[in-house]
């Protein structure tokens, strides 16, 4: 296998995170995805890891939301922040996250893997079983409906 386990497996825990927004739960998730991945008498390294370990985690998230469908809620502590520069940070990504749940699910699904996690194009094309071009044209208009949405709430 060709791909950095360690790069990977931070990668693959982000977008876990983003799916069920608990620490823990996406740890646990992460760990999962590696034990199927590494267990699994199917796969046999044909080349394309990386998109079989994205399949495994969305089927894992998929399933944990299923089974926590309503209990799952945002449990990130927020400390006081003194500091001026913190506060416009804090700001700016509470914008941005309010702004992303306005997209639907698929959307902030593309952005989080191609822009947070760095996902290859030819890699959401074979997640998705899509053309490249279908994603580019995805991309295009999640980030449009992002910034409209962002500029209707006076973003800068």
């Amino acid at each position: 296998m060709s791909m950095d386990i360690d790069e990977q497996y931070h990668c693959i825990y982000r977008y876990c995170y983003n799916k069920v927004q608990h620490r823990e739960l996406a740890e646990d998730i992460t760990q999962e995805t590696f034990l199927r991945f590494f267990s699994s008498k199917h796969y046999q390294n044909r080349g394309k890891a990386l998109p079989y370990l994205y399949t495994i985690a969305r089927n894992l998230c998929v399933d944990e939301y299923r089974r926590r469908r309503k209990e799952l809620l945002f449990e990130e502590e927020i400390t006081i922040l003194t500091d001026e520069d913190k506060e416009n940070d804090l700001l700016n990504s509470i914008s941005v996250a309010t702004a992303l749940e306005e997209l639907d699910s698929e959307e902030r699904e593309l952005l989080l893997l191609r822009y947070v996690n760095e996902v290859p194009i030819s890699t959401l094309s074979k997640i998705y079983q899509v053309s490249r071009f279908v994603i580019y044209r995805k991309l295009k208009k999640a980030i449009s409906q992002l910034k409209t949405i962002l500029r209707r709430e006076d973003f800068e």
